[in-house]
């Protein structure tokens, strides 16, 4: 898997945090706390990444990732009952803007929930790969 070790490091990060505050907060509780946790562990870390959104050579928006590790891998971060896929969306766009081949979308809701995406650089506007996991 592609930057496996780096993912590891991440998943473990995410369940440190979810085990220490649980369920309830907002996202950005979470991304607050995830963050510190991932800068504890010697990892560089971003917070909210502008990314741009082209059409057609014109931007015409931005986008803001969560984090973004390592400048590797980008964490979009929920804190929902149920991941739709509306959120899974959201990050295979995230994907699909950047040069970053893997992200996480990292679920706070009543159980720690996380889905891997990774999308080649050599296959931006084919399909994705993808593996999932609870």
């Amino acid at each position: 898997m592609l930057y496996q070790h780096l993912t590891e490091q991440i998943l473990a990060a995410f369940y440190e945090v979810y085990n220490t505050l649980g369920m309830g907060f907002l996202e950005k509780v979470y991304e607050n706390a995830l963050l510190q946790e991932l800068r504890t562990r010697g990892l560089r870390v971003e917070p909210q990444v502008p990314i741009p959104v082209h059409y057609k050579n014109v931007i015409v928006g931005m986008y803001y990732a969560d984090l973004v590790v390592e400048d590797k891998i980008i964490i979009e971060i929920k804190a929902v009952e149920t991941l739709h896929p509306s959120h899974e969306a959201q990050l295979l766009n995230y994907l699909r803007a950047t040069d970053k081949e893997v992200g996480l979308l990292l679920n706070f809701g009543p159980r720690p929930k996380f889905i891997r995406r990774v999308w080649s650089n050599r296959r931006k506007h084919g399909l994705s790969q993808s593996s999932t996991s609870t």
